[in-house]
């Protein structure tokens, strides 16, 4: 975990580190084994088609050679297969997470001005035309997974949204993951896992046309894929491993920051965690309860690794440089659980989405039941982008309406610079427009 920022090297002194990591953060690095492996089976999936997606699943997925498309009933009926308290919570986060992308999408809206007399510019958010979802469902099924993608692009006006989950060990699909993507209105659903999926979907092979947008989370296959694949179409972005990080003082409880940063390592083993405080009493009882908590966590297999290897505990001297500090880390999930909530709020400007008191957690945005898009930005990616959101999936495209009377001013305007660089053909187009004028 660094703390890069040219402007923070000269802040000595300002900071100490309670607990270090073992091995430096995972970047949204590229390992040349999965780089060639995926870019073998792309070119193969080129050359041979929905043969060589087929051989792919019977290689990786156990496909059986059954249809891999899910029937509309079968989508439909996914819930009634579910214990109702489940059906019950997907429904829930279904519900809060359309209801803030509906409400983003009010935000977006066309508009038209006339700049000046007779030169009027506008923009139309027009939604793109097709998107593939990949809806992760491995060791830890993602069920809110198409909450983010297949619900929000729905919520932006995209008409065709398919989905790729891979099987489950019974070569079925996650009925769960296949509940809230029909709850999202997704269109389709195919029971194909990995890069041949999200192949499948690009290339156009699935029955349908290929997609302009591959959305979705997954393994180190699927970010190298949908890398590869950008430019043949769009994706949401490319993420790393799971990352949370919390600001907090000697006003936040122990338990519930060493359980919330717990929570997010549990992604996998490499998943960081990073707590900045300005109190080392805090800091110190923060840390003495994450190690109380593993020895009773089913998951401290997994979580306990990550927070060994990667977990830090940063002191600062005061609220200005924890906020220097974490903004400079710019990490996916940020938790403010400080006596001074709002200056926070107020003065950090990197981060995927935050969560502010000590009533908010990142699980409940994880889930979708806090409505808000938890496909976000990691390895510092906060410092550039934000997460998915129904604007991801809109084309903001502008247009204009020239009037006769604007005419002289741009067209002499055009023809000055158009001649300086050397265009005559631009300078032309100006010009041209300016002897009609003057008929």
């Amino acid at each position: 975990m660094r703390y890069s920022s040219p402007v923070l090297q000269s802040l000595d002194g300002s900071f100490q580190h309670l607990k270090t990591p073992l091995i430096d953060a995972p970047a949204a690095q590229r390992d040349p084994a999965v780089i060639e492996t995926v870019s073998a089976m792309l070119s193969d999936i080129q050359k041979r088609g929905m043969d060589a997606v087929l051989d792919y699943a019977r290689k990786l997925d156990r496909y059986d050679g059954g249809d891999i498309e899910l029937s509309a009933k079968q989508i439909a009926t996914s819930g009634d297969r579910l214990p109702a308290d489940l059906r019950a919570a997907i429904e829930l986060g279904s519900e809060r997470t359309q209801a803030f992308a509906r409400k983003q999408r009010e935000h977006l809206a066309d508009f038209e001005t006339e700049l000046v007399p007779g030169l009027i510019t506008g923009a139309r958010y027009i939604p793109v035309s097709r998107v593939g979802a990949y809806l992760p469902a491995g060791r830890f099924p993602l069920t809110a997974s198409a909450f983010m993608t297949v619900g929000e692009a729905k919520a932006a006006g995209v008409p065709t949204v398919i989905a790729c989950t891979p099987p489950q060990p019974d070569g079925g699909a996650n009925d769960a993951v296949v509940y809230a993507a029909h709850l999202s209105g997704v269109d389709r659903v195919f029971v194909l896992g990995g890069v041949q999926a999200l192949a499948a979907m690009a290339y156009g092979l699935l029955g349908d046309l290929p997609v302009d947008m591959l959305v979705g989370a997954g393994n180190a296959f699927v970010a190298e894929a949908k890398r590869q694949l950008f430019g043949t179409v769009a994706i949401d972005l490319l993420a790393g491993p799971s990352e949370v990080a919390v600001i907090s003082d000697e006003t936040a409880d122990p338990e519930i920051v060493a359980a919330d940063l717990l929570g997010q390592a549990e992604h996998g083993p490499n998943s960081p965690a990073a707590l900045v405080t300005t109190s080392e009493e805090h800091g110190r009882a923060v840390i003495a309860a994450i190690d109380a908590q593993l020895e009773t966590l089913a998951t401290a297999e997994i979580a306990g690794a990550a927070w060994r290897d990667y977990g830090v505990v940063t002191v600062a001297k005061d609220r200005e440089t924890a906020a220097a500090l974490m903004d400079d880390l710019a990490p996916e999930h940020l938790e403010l659980i400080t006596g001074d909530d709002d200056w926070y709020h107020d003065r950090l400007h990197n981060y995927g989405s935050l969560f502010i008191g000590p009533w908010s957690t990142v699980a409940y945005s994880d889930k979708g039941m806090a409505g808000t898009n938890h496909v976000l930005p990691t390895a510092g990616g906060a410092k550039h982008s934000a997460g998915l959101s129904v604007s991801r999936f809109l084309k903001p495209l502008t247009y204009q309406r020239i009037a006769k009377p604007a005419t002289p001013e741009l067209a002499n305007a055009v023809q000055v610079i158009s001649d300086s660089e050397g265009m005559a053909a631009h300078s032309a187009t100006a010009t041209r427009r300016l002897a009609t004028y003057r008929d």
